[in-house]
């Protein structure tokens, strides 16, 4: 039996502290949703860095991460992504996007995307599942709300009518969403640890991104709650390995 080939399309650069403590962001990837027998791949798109006709053909599905950039900007690289993803999409290959990954799929699909009306969204945050959605249902002990790390201030503020939207929370009305059974975008990270959000603060602040006072109530914020990260893990790994069938 073939091996799964899966592909991490990095959208940002590592940070110096990602890197020391986990490999970079492609081995966080790496430990979330990799298993035993499975071959995984990095391709470092913002830096140019894309799977070949060959490479393509024998993967069977590919994650997209999270970036600094915006997903409504036209880099050379941003718009060789769209045109990758495009031709996945028309392949039915496996996507799941997460933040930036979650945000160009829906634009690559023909939806909108650009800054958040709310402004940044960091913490630890509940998503509440459409009642009409089947991705709960596909697991059993799946609650109607699951808390996600968030840090963004981008949206998707459109899908094209043939998606689904998943999952919303009181600050995003697009945290989830799903078109056909091959792609899903997810507007949180499930991959994140809570060590990772407080580093990107401190960078955030650092660059003047955001302000002190912010980035003091995140932090105070952030100790009074717990992501669902293995609950994200079940929910990942079941849509890019084709445990969830979601029929319309």
């Amino acid at each position: 039996m073939t091996s799964k080939r899966f592909g991490v399309l990095l959208c940002a650069e590592d940070s110096e502290y990602v890197k020391k403590l986990y490999g970079g962001y492609f081995g966080v990837f790496v430990e979330m949703l990799a298993e035993e027998g499975e071959t995984w791949d990095l391709y470092r798109v913002a830096a140019g860095e894309f799977p070949n006709e060959e490479e393509v053909g024998s993967c069977d599905g590919f994650v997209i991460t999270g970036s600094c950039n915006d997903a409504h900007g036209n880099d050379a690289w941003i718009c060789k992504l769209l045109n990758l993803l495009k031709n996945l999409d028309s392949m039915k290959k496996k996507i799941l996007g997460i933040c930036f990954g979650h945000q160009i799929l829906g634009r690559a699909l023909g939806g909108k995307t650009g800054r958040s009306h709310n402004g940044w969204d960091i913490g630890i945050r509940t998503v509440n599942f459409s009642s009409s959605s089947t991705l709960a249902s596909s697991f059993l002990n799946l609650p109607s709300q699951l808390s996600i790390i968030e840090c963004h201030r981008d949206e998707v503020r459109e899908l094209p009518s043939k998606a689904e939207v998943i999952a919303w929370s009181d600050k995003t009305g697009i945290e989830m969403f799903r078109y056909g059974d091959h792609i899903m975008g997810i507007q949180g990270h499930p991959e994140y640890s809570k060590d990772i959000l407080l580093n990107i603060v401190d960078r955030l602040l650092q660059r003047d991104f955001i302000v002190n006072d912010f980035a003091e109530e995140v932090r105070a914020k952030v100790d009074l709650h717990e992501p669902d990260t293995e609950a994200w893990k079940r929910v990942c790994i079941g849509f890019l390995k084709g445990c969830i069938v979601m029929k319309d």
